[in-house]
């Protein structure tokens, strides 16, 4: 044998005694430590706390290799055009027992796509019903998220994924539910195969119609608005929309009704003290005399806005602080925790706060989102005069009156016949399900005639019973303070078998929430196309061909396809 050959054999000789070698260490040495399955944590965002140690993981673990995983693939027989088919899991035939360390609950979420929502919340994953049957989350009624999107695809662009919440975009449309015949609410639900989801995907929509009250039912209202006045409300007309806005409110106000107005730039003052409608000319003058200057110190007008409204605060009004920005706080304190915290210490007092953005760019969004939330009011975008037209006016009552508190939502699902469910959106609205019947757990606050849609994905069993789910609604009274509980089922059978027999309105939903969710390239969504959504946009608007709403969003959706091309 040559030196060189000879030479070769030695070292391939000596590479197969280090691998044996190291194969019986590994094979002696402890376990690893799994990989930790819990997701990063998004700014401002708390995670649900799970009941038991496997009720919930985080929303988007890691996959260990002992998890069923429901990822969308596509079929061999699928065109590249065609919506993914998701594969069954292989679901165990009993649900652990709640100390065992079993499987995980959740189905990991596929890969997400390059430019995924990193800042936003992570989507909802699949959910096994055989180990947590139940969803809860917390009612939200916000619609800036909407209203932001029509603004960035109107400029030509699309919006920021992190800024498309899909709970927003369906709860923007008037579903048209019946008003209750009692209590504050009405639960409406339907159900058909998606048009979206692949072979065997279903949809459920969950809807909840808030009672109606006309305006002379209405509480008298002492409104505080505090206005941004700072140097950035001077772009793209921002001040002067919340100029608008404001006017058209005071229009639609009773004559019993009282209204306040606090400015703030570096520092804040009183522009205008509570002032009965009577006096309109005073209150527009007061309204025509802002003007922008200087920095945005959000926490001196919230102070001042505060102060105001407490002190004239009355037990049988709406009390209520309104505070007009675009969210540039740049001066005192900053941190929205920090300012939340102090909205919800006056909530609890009895004051609620609404904001209402305007602008875009450096906007900012979370901001304002975190202090309506923790004042427990709503949330809107101005992009309009329309826009103006509809919180100031259109939708007034719902703005102020408040007709439940902590208003939660909890789906039960049979897991004899559901086999596992997807919500789409309220990911910052979780519940950990024993907090559905804690009445101290902070929850939505609903209004006047406002409506609430969620959409869930399900998955069925092959053999299933005719039960398939209940929704469950419990709120407390704002008056009387009394808890209330209702629960509406629904059977495998009423489902319709076809999406073509459905209403409407769950087309409508079904569409919206499918654009949302492609719009902030939601992994689930990642094989289909914003060209189906346009496809079934024009067909509910040839069902629906009186409603603005959907007549624009047609328009947004034709934009956003171009957009993305």
């Amino acid at each position: 044998m040559s030196p060189h050959l000879f030479a070769r054999a030695r070292s391939r000789a000596a590479l197969i005694a280090l691998l044996a070698i190291s194969i019986i260490v590994s094979a002696c040495a402890p376990a690893a430590a799994p990989a930790p399955t819990t997701a990063p944590r998004q700014p401002g965002y708390t995670a649900p706390q799970p009941s038991n140690p496997v009720a919930r993981a985080t929303y988007a673990p890691a996959a260990p290799t002992s998890a069923p995983v429901m990822q969308p693939t596509a079929s061999s027989a699928q065109s590249a055009n065609s919506p993914p088919v998701i594969s069954a899991p292989q679901l165990p035939q009993q649900p652990p027992a709640s100390n065992q360390q079993c499987c995980p609950p959740i189905f990991p979420s596929p890969t997400p796509w390059s430019s995924n929502n990193d800042r936003g919340y992570p989507s909802y994953p699949f959910i096994s019903t055989q180990v947590d049957h139940l969803s809860t989350f917390g009612m939200d009624v916000d619609t800036a998220s909407y209203t932001q999107m029509r603004d960035y695809i109107n400029n030509g662009q699309l919006p920021p994924p992190d800024l498309v919440r899909v709970e927003e975009y369906l709860n923007f449309f008037n579903m048209e539910y019946p008003s209750p015949e009692s209590g504050a609410f009405s639960i409406n639900l339907e159900g058909a195969p998606s048009p979206f989801g692949g072979e065997g995907s279903w949809l459920l929509k969950v809807g909840i119609q808030g009672k109606r009250i006309a305006d002379w039912q209405r509480k008298d209202a002492l409104l505080t608005f505090v206005i941004d006045v700072s140097g950035s409300m001077s772009e793209d007309g921002k001040l002067d929309m919340v100029k608008y806005g404001l006017t058209r409110l005071v229009d639609r106000l009773k004559p019993s009704d009282r209204v306040a107005i606090v400015a703030f730039t570096d520092t804040a003052w009183v522009v205008l003290g509570p002032t009965s409608i009577e006096n309109r000319s005073s209150i527009l003058d007061a309204i025509n005399s802002l003007s922008p200057m200087n920095s945005t110190n959000t926490e001196a007008g919230l102070h001042l806005g505060y102060d105001i409204a407490y002190r004239n605060y009355r037990d049988d009004a709406i009390n209520r602080v309104i505070l007009c920005t675009d969210g540039q706080a740049n001066v005192g304190n900053t941190n929205p925790e920090t300012l939340a915290a102090y909205a919800h210490d006056y909530y609890g007092r009895g004051v609620y706060l609404s904001t209402v953005g305007v602008g875009h760019g450096d906007y900012n969004d979370r901001f304002l989102q975190t202090l309506a939330d923790k004042g427990n009011g709503n949330y809107s975008f101005l992009d309009s005069s329309d826009a103006a037209d509809r919180i100031f006016s259109q939708d007034l009552n719902g703005t102020l009156q408040t007709i439940a508190k902590d208003a939660k939502i909890q789906v039960d699902f049979n897991s004899n016949t559901v086999s596992a469910y997807r919500l789409m959106g309220y990911e910052k609205r979780a519940l950990a399900n024993q907090d559905f019947r804690n009445n101290a757990v902070d929850a939505g606050e609903v209004g006047a005639g406002q409506n609430v849609t969620a959409l869930y994905e399900l998955k069925f069993n092959s053999e299933t019973s005719d039960d398939a789910l209940v929704v469950r609604v419990r709120y407390e009274d704002p008056d009387t303070h009394a808890i209330e509980e209702i629960d509406q089922p629904f059977k495998r059978s009423d489902f319709q078998q076809a999406f073509g027999r459905t209403s409407p309105r769950f087309q409508l939903a079904a569409d919206v929430a499918q654009y949302a969710q492609l719009l902030r390239r939601d992994p689930w969504t990642q094989s289909q196309r914003m060209q189906d959504v346009l496809a079934l946009a024009y067909i509910v608007q040839h069902q629906l061909p009186f409603d603005n709403d959907v007549n624009e969003f047609v328009q947004l959706v034709q934009r956003a396809s171009s957009l993305m091309d």
